[in-house]
């Protein structure tokens, strides 16, 4: 059960790595490929203010809400607006994710830094498995974010909205939503998201300037196995990956975790190639 436990800890990382690239999917069918280093670029911020500053908790976590939501608005204006074409977002974003983790070198280096603990430092047993407060509050945070979103977004006309934007744009721009300033709003939302989960991701990953990189890929394959463009898929597909790795890591040893997550992924994509939640949709063209 610690594993298990340690499983699902770091697979709830995952999956608010998978939400955020669902979000910005769903707003702009494409991915932002720099998400996983504004939730670095938190971590590093969340660092900072408890060693550093040595500043209350809730200003911490309101400067990395606002330091990182404004990083993601660059982003936006610079990466995502002026250039047109899903596959040049690609380019753009990945290009915006090397230049976020070339800052963070230079402002905090390579080396490893422990993010101190906002909650408790106490470990309880748990169904037989030991478990940190840290880790049981992601588990929590991650069910009840993806939960808010998906009745947000069923139960609101700006979530309604959302829907029908990532169902057909420009149906959407002509019955009168605001399609530029919607897909605005949910891309500036998701960095503060990462802003605001920063302070809870930062004791379970460390701080360290290749964890964009690994949040990034692990990301990608949670949403690939949970289906692109589902908040729910992006919590299972999250889970998925995070037990597979840490059951994988302790039964079969250190060398077999990244390559027991990309065999379940080829596996799934192979019996259902748009993922668990994924859905296909056919069009007369």
């Amino acid at each position: 059960m610690t594993s298990i436990w340690s499983g699902l800890s770091i697979g709830a990382v995952y999956a608010l790595v998978a939400i955020g690239y669902n979000l910005v999917f769903i707003a702009y069918t494409t991915f932002n490929f720099a998400h996983a280093q504004l939730m670095m670029f938190a971590i590093f911020v969340t660092y900072w203010g408890l060693v550093v500053a040595e500043l209350p908790v809730l200003l911490i976590v309101l400067i990395a809400v606002v330091v990182v939501g404004l990083v993601a608005l660059v982003e936006e204006l610079i990466a995502i607006r002026p250039v047109k074409g899903t596959h040049a977002h690609l380019v753009t974003t990945l290009g915006m994710a090397t230049l976020l983790d070339g800052v963070t070198r230079i402002i905090w280096g390579d080396q490893v830094l422990k993010v101190p603990s906002v909650l408790s430092d106490a470990t309880w047993t748990v169904f037989g498995g030991r478990v940190s407060v840290v880790e049981l509050a992601l588990i929590v945070a991650v069910l009840v974010i993806a939960g808010a979103l998906i009745l947000y977004s069923r139960r609101s006309l700006v979530g309604l909205a959302m829907l029908a934007m990532a169902e057909d744009r420009e149906a959407a721009l002509l019955r009168g939503i605001d399609v530029r300033k919607l897909a605005l709003g949910a891309f500036v939302f998701t960095g503060v998201l990462a802003g605001l989960t920063g302070p809870l991701v930062g004791p379970k990953t460390f701080a360290v300037a290749t964890l964009g990189a690994a949040l990034a890929l692990k990301g990608f394959v949670a949403v690939a196995i949970g289906g692109f463009g589902s908040l729910s898929g992006a919590v299972i597909g999250g889970f998925v990956v995070g037990l597979v790795e840490s059951l994988s890591g302790r039964w079969l040893g250190s060398d077999f975790p990244t390559i027991a997550v990309f065999v379940v992924l080829i596996s799934i994509l192979m019996l259902k190639p748009a993922g668990l939640f994924g859905t296909t949709r056919e069009r007369a063209v």
